[in-house]
């Protein structure tokens, strides 16, 4: 896969219209990334989110609680101050977090530059 955004999904952001499936979104998500200081703050976000979940299973539920916590300050220090745009949270916020689980498992598995 490529770091290359597809010019279709920026359409509707563009345009003011809603994106109507993930598909379309994805790609204006990726666009939404183009910084790697970014990129990798999401990364390093996501992987705290999945070690938290695992410890709130393993030890204690309030791991739960510190997930969203750690997800939203990496990947909003990288949209304010490295991207200068707005978090997709805000319009898109169950096809934001499925973005940043995809891109991150796109990142690890070497399929999306780091």
């Amino acid at each position: 896969m490529s770091d290359q955004v597809d010019q279709s999904g920026t359409a509707a952001a563009a345009s003011g219209q809603r994106y109507q499936s993930f598909a379309a979104f994805y790609p204006f998500y990726i666009g939404e990334h183009q910084n790697a200081v970014s990129r990798r703050l999401h990364v390093v976000g996501t992987a705290l989110v999945i070690m938290c979940l695992i410890a709130g299973v393993l030890a204690d539920w309030r791991w739960f609680l510190a997930a969203p916590v750690c997800g939203y300050a990496f990947a909003w220090v990288g949209h304010f101050f490295f991207e200068k745009n707005r978090p997709a949270t805000f319009t898109y916020p169950l096809w934001s977090l499925m973005g940043d689980f995809r891109m991150f498992f796109e990142v690890i598995t070497g399929r999306r530059a780091w």
